[in-house]
């Protein structure tokens, strides 16, 4: 390997002249984060025994600006993959709600004139929103990358920003999926706690992965989460109409 330090695995911090850490087994040619990483080997990880799962969990919970400074510098195989791990919580967020039998939009509060077609759309939209939700989350995770590259644009590339959303919103959706079980047996009063709770995560993750100028950052993230989560509910909801309405029409 001709660049000096590039036979330094950025993982363990071990030395080797081979392609591929003896130590650990990461990759020794790491650099900055990509799509085509971002998005890639999710057969490999996915339900891999070996992929540090409940690892990543806490360290998400306790230290979540480790983490994400971590795997951006290239500690890979220490962290579950974010696309993976995004899809992991998602699945299980699917099949608890399906058990419990658990609507998160019971109290839209939707109102359908007897006769109206327009009526009959909205509500024919908000259920088809309901039985895609896991669809619509991707526009989630870039809504939010999006903004925070907006906001925070000279610490990352749109790449890791959206690597770093996959992360969030995989504990966001463990968050929501635990709200679930309050909500179905101690009342819809604690429907919104999941979003709260989020909400309050996303400023604290942000403060733990920038370190610095606290103030402007947790002004920063509030503003931007709150941009993101609207324009990632219209979307969703401009996008189920649009599609209702074609198959009515």
């Amino acid at each position: 390997m001709s660049e000096e330090g590039s036979n330094i695995c950025k993982n363990c911090g071990t030395r080797s002249e081979l392609f591929y850490c003896p130590s650990c087994g990461q990759r020794l040619s790491v650099h900055k984060v990509t799509f085509s990483e971002t998005f890639g080997d999710l057969a490999e990880a996915f339900f891999s025994v070996n992929a540090p799962l409940l690892y990543t969990v806490k360290e998400l919970v306790i230290s979540p600006g480790v983490l994400l400074r971590n795997y951006l510098n290239g500690q890979r195989r220490r962290y579950y993959k974010p696309v993976s791990f995004f899809l992991l919580t998602t699945f299980l967020y699917l099949i608890i709600r399906s058990i419990i039998g658990f609507d998160p939009f019971r109290n839209s509060m939707i109102v359908v004139e007897e006769g109206s077609l327009e009526g009959t759309s909205l509500t024919d939209a908000r259920n088809y929103m309901l039985l895609n939700i896991n669809n619509f989350l991707f526009i989630f995770v870039f809504t939010l990358a999006i903004f925070t590259k907006l906001l925070f644009h000279k610490r990352y590339s749109l790449a890791e920003f959206i690597a770093i959303s996959f992360y969030v919103l995989g504990l966001y959706t463990l968050l929501v999926t635990c709200n679930m079980f309050l909500v179905q047996y101690l009342g819809d009063f604690m429907q919104p706690a999941g979003i709260l709770i989020m909400f309050i995560y996303f400023i604290y993750a942000m403060c733990s992965l920038f370190q610095k100028s606290y103030v402007v950052v947790i002004l920063k993230s509030a503003f931007l989460f709150m941009l993101a989560f609207f324009t990632y509910f219209m979307l969703s909801y401009g996008l189920s109409y649009l599609i209702v309405s074609y198959k009515q029409g």
